[in-house]
């Protein structure tokens, strides 16, 4: 079964074959877990993270398509959303969230169990990450940072910034089209 494609195996997850959810997690529970860690600093709530991720994979009915893209890219997602979810929970329970710089971020070891081939797509990831943060401005750096990485709503921006929601949303959606572009170019050149 390990010889299977993510997409093969997502398909015998939706038959509630286990085994298939056993390779995944083997596949991709570190970058799951380095993800939450990243984000959160807590190494059991980054467990937790994990554990909720593979949970939604058991029991969603959701599938993942081949065509929109890469697996890891989609897993990726739905660990930000339930990261997300945690974050708000938190901000609402107690006080906001300490900032993390980006040369922070870069200090913070990768996790030690990735197989050689997980710590090369990591990697590769990262770099074109950081290449494409190059074509952004700072403005646009923070409100990636506090969209995705500290959970804050449209909404909220909107009041952190003092503009419009429409404004935040256009800014947002305008850094996505310039990381997307300059990803897609990357993956090209590859």
């Amino acid at each position: 079964m390990r010889e299977l494609t993510d997409h093969q195996l997502m398909l015998l997850i939706q038959s509630k074959q286990s085994e298939a959810l056993s390779v995944l997690y083997d596949r991709y529970s570190s970058l799951v877990y380095s993800f939450a860690w990243k984000t959160l600093k807590d190494e059991n709530v980054a467990k937790e993270i994990v554990q909720a991720v593979f949970m939604r994979l058991w029991t969603t009915k959701s599938v993942y398509d081949p065509e929109q893209g890469r697996f890891s890219s989609w897993l990726l997602t739905i660990t930000r959303n339930i990261t997300t979810d945690w974050l708000r929970k938190r901000r609402r329970d107690t006080a906001p969230l300490v900032q993390v710089e980006p040369e922070q971020l870069a200090k913070i070891p990768d996790e030690g169990s990735a197989t050689p081939e997980t710590a090369a797509v990591n990697s590769e990831m990262k770099d074109q990450i950081r290449s494409a943060y190059r074509d952004l401005s700072a403005q646009q750096i923070h409100l990636l940072e506090h969209f995705y990485w500290q959970g804050y709503s449209i909404s909220e921006l909107a009041t952190i910034y003092n503009q419009p929601i429409g404004t935040v949303k256009n800014r947002l959606h305008q850094t996505l089209k310039i990381l997307r572009r300059h990803l897609v170019a990357e993956g090209e050149q590859s």
